[in-house]
């Protein structure tokens, strides 16, 4: 059945608000304590300026339940919106602790300042929960911004914890959990990791702290890429049983220690650390580490402090450069330069490929008429078109010296090595998915669940159009042979590594409408039944059909939602139809407000799914006639034509077996409500598109 549950926002201001308002945008509470009592999960709370503390109504520790999303500003970090406090709180594993903020379950920290100013406080706590804590800022906590203990497996991601008394983040017991491309900076302690716990602590920047990071008890971090440097005292202690993963024969580590201030890595413990790709002082080593650069079976898993190139030390792509280098597939510069950051044109791109892959011709014979024979990448060239990974201009050019963009290169690496079966839900990993080309979508969608895809500095930004360095060509290249089982996997941050959720359902395999019920399901808008089936081909009620535009498109209000006389405030879609009637996507039956019927049971029309999408979603209408090219179009009513040809227009229009035939008065099934309603999202442009025979 689809999912009625709708995510409400809530709006909190410190300086304006009221806490027996309604907490909505023009109406806001006073205090977090007051919104998080306003609502059931899940719920977005609406964070402005100003500070959260108990003069404000705030009553310490808030307990973020699982489901909540308290949002600030993340594009400063939370600069201005200030949580201050402290209250008691009986950790399970650690006892009586003072905090601000407790996160439970899967809730989520955005772009707030948090400061608890008790001595041994405590800003976040996180107890065997799974939260996301991203563009936050943790400050003058009167012992850590971060504690996580128990089983926890939370993303902190993109967070900067500055001048906290004892450190900026604790991790203890089982915790793991990932600590991404944060900033520790002037904490007594950057970072502290005890007991059992394991997390991935990468591409940070600690710096300026007495110490950087501190390991004791069997606590057993993986560390890679990360900048550790100006600690006055040292960067990395290591006591007790801790055994650090500080790169191994396969996984060289990169973290660069610089300009610490006793010791860069201090080991304490009686076992010597292994240290693999990192770059370290050795005049500033203490206890027993064996430093391994090369292996003889592996002789490129060179990376950060060492480097075949002169400017490939400690850049990002460096593991992947070298590995290609080993290949024979790409090389470097007389000067002894490999100029990573540069960017790459299409002849030399093609003469990689060239040197990469030997793939059958399924393009041969292929010819240029501005790629004379003599050219110095004439044959690679051919070769590479040849295979399927390039291919020319309408022209007839190949354009060799311009430059390759990072789609171009995308859809190259997809096209030769023929990859399909992309789910284009992928593509919300991407924040500028917006500017993938149409042409380009379905490739990058596959190149992506393939881990293709490297970006650096953030994963999340494609920058599609933009030209492709040499560095990001070779990363692309490498993941392109590990997808082709010809390497083994280099770990890197900065490889898409998308989680998304596919759902399986036992009769849809082979469908027509697979993509379509897939795509809704991973955007958890619809679901299947409870023997895991999806039962496409069986008609949607009214009922069912209004529950599933009110939480995909979750529209705001246009006009009083009437009392229908045949749906009681307890059925169980009541509150979606509410939602989907003042939206304007459905309306009931009968000339007289008190007397009108909505008939949830009655199977809803393919013609009633058309112009309820049209008009919620307030499309721009057209005229033209010409667009009903139906071979029924004389069955459509006239009241819905108009409907029908904007529908059309926007490629909303899904019809199975015949693209031709709309049948406008049959029951619609879930499958083809399912693809209508996505092509709704597509034409406005709140997903990628799928592509489809049936699609008019």
């Amino acid at each position: 059945m689809v999912n009625s549950t709708l995510v409400a926002t809530l709006y909190v201001n410190p300086v304006q608000g009221n806490d027996t308002n309604a907490g909505s945008r023009s109406s806001p509470f006073r205090s977090l304590t007051r919104a998080l009592k306003a609502s059931k999960t899940p719920v977005i709370i609406q964070l402005t300026s100003g500070t959260y503390n108990a003069a404000n109504g705030e009553v310490f520790p808030i307990f973020i339940a699982t489901g909540v999303t308290v949002v600030g500003n993340e594009a400063n970090k939370g600069a201005g919106i200030v949580i201050s406090g402290s209250g008691e709180y009986q950790s399970p594993s650690f006892g009586i602790q003072g905090i601000t903020l407790l996160l439970q379950g899967n809730a989520s920290l955005l772009g707030v300042t948090v400061t608890n100013p008790i001595s041994k406080g405590t800003g976040v706590w996180i107890e065997s929960a799974a939260t996301n804590v991203a563009n936050n800022t943790f400050i003058n906590c009167g012992r850590e911004g971060i504690f996580v203990t128990g089983t926890a497996k939370p993303a902190i991601l993109d967070n900067v914890f500055r001048q906290n008394a004892a450190s900026g983040l604790m991790m203890a017991r089982h915790s793991k959990g990932e600590v991404l491309r944060n900033a520790f900076e002037k904490n007594s302690l950057g970072i502290a990791i005890s007991d059992f716990s394991a997390p991935l602590i990468a591409d940070n920047t600690i710096s300026e702290n007495r110490s950087a990071i501190a390991l004791s008890r069997n606590a057993r971090p993986v560390l890679r890429h990360n900048l550790i440097t100006q600690n006055t005292q040292g960067g990395m202690l290591v006591n007790g049983d801790a055994i650090p993963d500080l790169g191994n024969n396969q996984d060289a580590a990169g973290n660069i220690f610089d300009a610490n201030g006793r010791f860069d890595l201090h080991n304490t413990t009686p076992q010597p650390l292994v240290s693999v790709g990192n770059q370290l002082n050795p005049t500033q080593i203490q206890g027993r580490v064996d430093f391994i650069a090369v292996l003889e079976d592996n002789p490129r898993r060179i990376s950060g402090g060492s480097s075949i190139f002169s400017d490939l030390a400690g850049h990002w792509a460096a593991d992947f450069v070298e590995a290609l280098v080993q290949r024979g597939a790409i090389s470097g510069f007389p000067d002894g330069s490999f100029a990573p950051n540069a960017p790459i044109n299409r002849a030399q791109y093609a003469a990689i490929i060239a040197k990469t892959f030997q793939l059958p011709k399924i393009n041969p014979g292929s010819k240029f008429t501005d790629v004379n024979p003599s050219f110095w990448a004439a044959s690679a060239i051919l070769q590479a078109a040849e295979m399927g990974f390039i291919s020319g201009f309408p022209d007839g050019t190949f354009r060799a010296g311009q430059n390759l963009t990072k789609v171009q290169a995308i859809v190259s690496i997809v096209n030769g090595l023929k990859l399909t079966n992309g789910n284009p839900q992928v593509l919300n990993v991407y924040r500028d998915r917006a500017q993938i080309p149409t042409y380009a979508t379905n490739a990058v969608a596959v190149a992506t669940q393939a881990l293709l895809v490297v970006n650096y500095p953030q994963t999340e930004q494609l920058e599609p159009m933009r030209d492709i360095t040499r560095g990001e060509v070779a990363a692309f290249i490498y993941q392109a042979l590990v997808a082709s089982s010809q390497e083994k996997a280099i770990s890197s941050p900065y490889i898409v590594s998308p989680d998304v959720n596919l759902p399986s359902f036992n009769d849809i395999s082979g469908h027509w409408a697979e993509a379509f019920i897939r795509g809704l399901a991973s955007m958890n808008l619809t679901h299947g039944f409870a023997d895991g089936s999806y039962q496409p081909d069986k008609p949607m009620t009214r009922a069912q059909y209004a529950a599933l535009v009110a939480v995909t498109f979750n529209p705001p209000p246009k006009r009083p939602a009437p009392d229908f006389t045949d749906v009681s405030p307890d059925f169980w879609a009541y509150q979606a139809l509410q939602v989907a009637a003042r939206g304007g996507f459905v309306s009931g039956f009968g000339e007289q407000t008190s007397h009108r019927t909505f008939r949830p049971d009655q199977n809803v029309q393919r013609l009633q799914v058309i112009v309820s999408l049209v008009n919620g979603l307030t499309l721009p209408t057209v005229n033209n006639n010409t667009l009903l090219t139906y071979t029924d179009s004389q069955t459509i009513p006239d009241y819905a034509r108009q409907a029908v040809i904007t529908a059309t227009q926007q490629r909303i229009v899904v019809n199975y077996p015949n693209p031709k035939q709309l049948v406008p008065m049959r029951e619609a099934t879930r499958a083809e409500v399912a693809a209508m309603v996505y092509q709704a999202l597509v034409a406005t442009q709140r997903t990628s598109k799928i592509n489809s025979t049936y699609i008019v």
